[in-house]
């Protein structure tokens, strides 16, 4: 029970993380964790070389896994998830596992959890699937995002909108509207009545939404991310990537996007503020924490996605950190 490796900000673990929370030299951590962050392998009905389990076992599995979370929050602290979508083993039609699976965890009768809000994470880089019905036999859409779910111990965790690290960037227009101090006030059809200075107070930025762009939906508009880190996955110019290449090493594949994680690190926690990641991979939230000045702990239990997470930290950009 010896991290694999610790830096100023943070440590990594080897390991299950239901084995290496529960042993007793993390147990003063009981309580004291402000975000659990992460991204576990999705309930998929195909075998992925990165890890997955299937049916009723995943169920029983990540359902389990609500009241170890819970116990390891802090009283305002937040869970917040990824769970991509599944489909039912050769057949056009989606699988239910990654709703049950949602609703087990957050009902958990031992967790006392409660489901603050849905995220929506849509990526139109992603690649045509499901291949069989999207690409061959021509008969769907392709899946092109992945829900975020924030979940808590209390309707009111801690979080803050308003952090410039967190808001939009204006719209063009909106920003010609503050330069020309003009708008058209009145009554609107939805019977909202919006006051002659309701759309004059520079703010800085507006509040982010709940539908989390990863580039442009709207050609020709530039994507309006809720802080200044891309959120594409499909970059290669990014220094883990780049540095991965440069070593011959194969990256993990199912990487959560470091502005995503940036994004509910700001929104959620303080500075110094404990951020847990109990399915690592390559360490991007690790990363991401200590990019926001927060702290960290991290596990996996595949050792080769342990030794890559290490290279995160030979970015430049944590120069300062260091």
């Amino acid at each position: 029970m010896k991290p694999v490796y610790r830096n100023k900000s943070g440590q990594y673990y080897l390991g299950k993380c239901e084995e290496v929370l529960l042993h007793k030299k993390l147990q003063d951590i009981q309580g004291k964790v402000n975000l659990i962050l992460t991204s576990p392998p999705f309930p998929l009905n195909k075998k992925k070389r990165y890890g997955n389990m299937k049916g009723e076992i995943y169920l029983k599995w990540f359902t389990d896994l609500a009241p170890l979370f819970a116990n390891l929050l802090a009283d305002d602290g937040s869970i917040v998830i990824e769970l991509g979508n599944a489909w039912e083993p050769k057949r056009p039609v989606q699988s239910l596992l990654p709703l049950q699976s949602l609703l087990g965890f957050v009902s958990h009768e031992k967790a006392n959890l409660r489901l603050i809000q849905q995220f929506v994470c849509y990526n139109p880089s992603r690649l045509p699937s499901p291949a069989q019905w999207v690409t061959i036999e021509q008969i769907r859409a392709v899946d092109s995002y992945t829900n975020v779910w924030w979940m808590a111990k209390s309707d009111f965790p801690k979080a803050d909108n308003s952090r410039p690290e967190v808001l939009r960037p204006y719209s063009k227009s909106m920003q010609r509207l503050l330069k020309s101090g003009k708008f058209n006030a009145g009554r609107r059809p939805s019977q909202h009545k919006i006051s002659d200075s309701g759309f004059l107070n520079d703010r800085g930025g507006s509040i982010a939404h709940n539908f989390i762009e990863l580039e442009s939906l709207t050609p020709g508009c530039e994507p309006r991310l809720p802080n200044a880190f891309s959120m594409s996955n499909t970059s290669s110019n990014d220094f883990f990537s780049r540095i991965c290449r440069e070593k011959g090493i194969e990256a993990h594949p199912a990487r959560m996007q470091v502005g995503l994680a940036k994004f509910f690190i700001e929104y959620l926690t303080n500075p110094d503020d404990l951020v847990l990641d109990p399915f690592g991979g390559s360490n991007t939230t690790g990363y991401a924490a200590a990019l926001c000045g927060r702290r960290w702990l991290t596990i996996e239990e595949r050792e080769d996605y342990v030794e890559q997470s290490r290279l995160r930290f030979e970015d430049p950009a944590l120069r300062y950190k260091k």
